[in-house]
């Protein structure tokens, strides 16, 4: 995929909503530049349909990627794979897993913080914008979506680069 925008070194965030393209976007970001290439992937397959989006994902990215799979420890996961570039897919899937194992939020966006700041290759976090439609029903949902939205905001106010997809079309934001 060319482009004219091209990952940089330290945090560049992706943003979307589902099906917009941010996941594709990221990926051509990071294989723009030199490898290794890590993906760490934050999903749980729950159930077959979860399943069946989980294995498309891995089979449209092109060679030459080492997957970790990350449930809570994405502070641990981000310190070691070097320099090389990573990508996380993706920062709400990730904090759905640490609400709903009744960790910390606030500690849990801390210690991502701070593995991003002691991070030196370029890291591209891609993360779904909940917060452009209804207000949820549930008091869960509405949780979720604040703490993403506060996520987000924290992400972008130190990144490089901020991008937002729409229709499969990337917009820097930053």
């Amino acid at each position: 995929m060319t482009h004219e925008h091209t990952a940089v070194p330290g945090v560049t965030l992706v943003l979307g909503g589902a099906r917009s393209g941010k996941s594709r976007f990221a990926e051509g970001l990071v294989t723009a530049l030199p490898g290794p290439w890590t993906y760490i992937a934050t999903a749980q397959a729950w159930d077959d349909e979860m399943r069946d989006r989980i294995g498309r994902h891995q089979a449209a990215r092109v060679p030459g990627w080492t997957t970790v799979e990350v449930l809570l420890d994405l502070a641990g996961a981000l310190a070691a794979p070097g320099d090389g570039p990573v990508l996380v897919d993706c920062l709400t899937l990730w904090l759905t897993n640490v609400m709903l194992a009744d960790r910390d939020v606030a500690a849990a966006v801390a210690a991502l913080e701070a593995a991003l700041a002691a991070r030196t290759g370029a890291t591209v976090l891609v993360g779904n914008e909940v917060g452009m439609g209804i207000v949820p029903e549930n008091a869960l949902a509405r949780a979720f979506r604040d703490h993403a939205g506060r996520l987000h905001q924290r992400l972008a106010a130190t990144a490089s680069q901020v991008f937002l997809t729409v229709a499969g079309l990337p917009l820097k934001v930053k």
